[in-house]
């Protein structure tokens, strides 16, 4: 069954105030880490991500997200799923991913 892509705003305008915003919370952060270090860029399940927060508060973040322009949501009606939008993401700030990504690991950021 085919899905309705969600999308938040083109690539060139994505805003640097609302991907910092999006980004200072910590759920929604530990969404972008496992995002950024899945290289395999597949779309996952929204109950794929282990959020210790109801399901109603998940919508929610997963929208911030979306609104942000860092991820594309697919709507199949009774679920959700979640796609990087990393090649957007990579344009309009080079690096960000790396950084989330590096955190993941627990490591320093790339020089």
């Amino acid at each position: 069954m085919a899905g309705t892509d969600l999308v938040g705003p083109e690539a060139d305008a994505l805003d640097l105030g609302a991907v910092l915003r999006a980004l200072a919370d910590e759920h929604r952060r530990s969404v972008m880490m496992e995002l950024a270090a899945d290289r395999s860029d597949g779309e996952r399940g929204c109950n794929s991500f282990n959020l210790p927060i109801s399901k109603q508060t998940q919508t929610h973040h997963f929208r911030v997200l979306r609104e942000a322009g860092l991820i594309d949501e697919i709507d199949y009606g009774n679920r959700k799923g979640i796609r990087l939008r990393r090649a957007d993401v990579e344009k309009r700030f080079p690096g960000l991913l790396a950084l989330l990504e590096a955190e993941s690991r627990g490591g320093t950021a790339p020089r």
